[in-house]
Parts: structure tokens; C-alpha cells; sequence
């Protein structure tokens, strides 16, 4: 392995370990976001699968960031025992 390569892994591994409660947290949030507005675009929109799914994946990693976000400033907010 590179240096570089070492650094990346290693920063990669840090940021994770840090934030491995927040990033799941937001995986299952993510997931569960795309099913839901997939159902909802189809149901309600009478869109098809196609735009329902570019719609439901775009739309949600932006909330995604915003979530990511929102989680570290409140926990950053509460105290823990």
C-alpha cells in the first residue's frame, strides 16, 4: 500500500469509527426513505417505476446529508451518562 492509500484507509476508518451510531442510523433511514416515497410517487403521483425511483433516490440523499448533520448536532447537544 501506498501512503497515500494508508492515509485515505486510515482517515476513512477514523471518520467511521467516530460516526459508526450516526451512519447506521442514516443507512436504515435512507433505505427505509426510498421504499416509502417510491410507494407514495406511485400511488399518489400515478408516476411511473422509473421516475418514482430516480425521484425516491435523489430527493433522499439530500435529506440524507441533512439527517447526517442534524444527528451530529444533536448528539453533540445531549449529554450522555
Amino acid at each position: 500500500m501506498t501512503e497515500l492509500t494508508q492515509g485515505i484507509h486510515g482517515a476513512a476508518k477514523r471518520i467511521y469509527e467516530n460516526n459508526k451510531g450516526s451512519l447506521l442510523r442514516t443507512l436504515v433511514y435512507t433505505i427505509g426513505h426510498f421504499a416509502i416515497a417510491i410507494t407514495v410517487l406511485m400511488l399518489i403521483a400515478d408516476v411511473s417505476f422509473s421516475i418514482a425511483l430516480t425521484d425516491a433516490i435523489v430527493e433522499p440523499l439530500a435529506n440524507t446529508f441533512w439527517y447526517f448533520l442534524l444527528d451530529k448536532f444533536w448528539a453533540s447537544k445531549i449529554k450522555s451518562n
